[in-house]
């Protein structure tokens, strides 16, 4: 009677699975996880030429994942105007207000900062595009700053880049020119120096200015004080928005002073250039070319799907880090589960290593917040013409 018994509910087992086939309700589809990822960018002000591709490219992420099912992201926007302070903060607070599971924010540190802290005091894990300092985290923001990542370079990192760029290229005699307005233009040149030295050159003068805020009078004095010394590169880190930038390279240019000009990726773009005295002899590391040359096959794609965003935005790299931290988030959640909780996303972050992004590899650590080992694209301009000629990746990391 048992074995009887057994076979007949054998039979209702495979009566039933028979049913539900021919029915097509084999199985109850999987709910996708819902999570809200609020971003607040600077549309207008001096970040908007860095936040603006990687917001662009990030939307389309969104919506390949999407697509697969397993998570529903909504992206919520809200437009800090420049970074002002009290509205990053208000858009803090509106993006959180309205269920934000995850905060992105604008390319900078220092501007971020407002965004930042309301979002770590909430909680929730902080994500930035872009920042390149390794002050997105414990560094400036304590504790609670372990909810804080970016997906830009570690200035270290990429300083020392351009050192071992600058090494290759022949070059043995550098002119440092540091603007002091931002912590990430200061760590850049900072860990340019500690590499340079370690290579073996030499550093012919060491001059500061400031930028955005600062007075365009001084910024004569510093064309005047660089052109006073020879050197085989002059090296500075800034970003043409800020102000600094076109006018001492064409304070330079306009003295006859034809020095290579070596900038790191806020430099990035072509929406500045002048057309006298035309950009020449001017190089810069960056994520990824936004000029349809980028050696890599699917960010050159990506370039060419998002042209006309990217050249609105004024075709700088940051394309790339949009979809890379996007993506990120998802590995984060994929490793918690689901769990949107700000300290398990956080954890997992953590523990990446190696982990493939459209931007290159991707790793942190609980001290380093921030990308470091990318490889970078060397971009040349000549007469107002951008062209990647190689691409270099740090062999050390120097301490400054």
């Amino acid at each position: 009677m048992r074995h009887v018994r057994k076979a007949a509910l054998a039979l209702v087992a495979v009566g039933v699975a028979a049913i539900a086939v021919v029915g097509g309700g084999a199985a109850a589809p999987q709910k996708a996880t819902p999570v809200t990822i609020g971003w607040a960018y600077d549309g207008i002000g001096n970040m908007a030429a860095y936040d603006g591709p990687a917001l662009a490219t990030a939307q389309e992420r969104i919506k390949q994942i999407n697509k697969l099912g397993k998570y529903k992201i909504t992206l919520k926007t809200c437009n800090t105007q420049g970074n002002k302070a009290a509205i990053a903060k208000a858009c803090a607070r509106k993006l959180l207000a309205q269920g934000a599971d995850v905060i992105m924010t604008t390319c900078d540190v220092d501007y971020a900062t407002p965004v930042v802290q309301e979002s770590i005091n909430a909680g929730k894990l902080t994500v930035a595009a872009c920042i390149g300092t390794d002050q997105m985290g414990p560094k400036r923001f304590g504790p609670k700053g372990r909810l804080a990542f970016s997906f830009g370079n570690l200035a270290q990192d990429e300083g020392s880049a351009m050192a071992e760029f600058a090494w290759r290229k022949g070059w043995r005699s550098a002119s440092l020119a540091t603007d002091t307005v931002i912590v990430y233009f200061r760590n850049v040149v900072q860990a340019f120096k500690a590499r340079w030295q370690q290579l073996g050159g030499t550093i012919v003068t060491q001059e500061t200015y400031q930028s955005a805020g600062g007075n365009p009078a001084s910024w004569q004095s510093t064309v005047t004080r660089l052109n006073a010394k020879q050197a085989d590169v002059i090296v500075t880190s800034t970003a043409p928005p800020f102000g600094a930038q076109v006018p001492i390279m064409t304070g330079l240019r306009t003295l006859g002073n034809e020095t290579p000009i070596l900038n790191s990726w806020a430099g990035d773009g072509n929406y500045w250039y002048p057309d006298d005295p035309m950009v020449s002899n001017y190089y810069y590391v960056t994520f990824a070319s936004a000029f349809g040359d980028d050696p890599a096959p699917r960010v050159k794609a990506l370039s060419k799907r998002y042209a006309s965003q990217i050249a609105k935005a004024g075709n700088t790299g940051a394309y790339v880090t949009g979809p890379a931290a996007i993506g990120g988030i998802v590995l984060a959640l994929d490793r918690t589960g689901g769990n949107t909780n700000g300290f398990a996303l956080a954890r997992a972050m953590e523990k990446f290593k190696n982990v493939p992004t459209i931007s290159g590899l991707v790793s942190f650590s609980p001290k380093l917040h921030e990308v470091y080992g990318r490889t970078y694209r060397i971009i040349r301009v000549q007469n107002n013409t951008p062209k990647v000629i190689g691409v270099i990746k740090a062999k050390v990391i120097p301490k400054i």
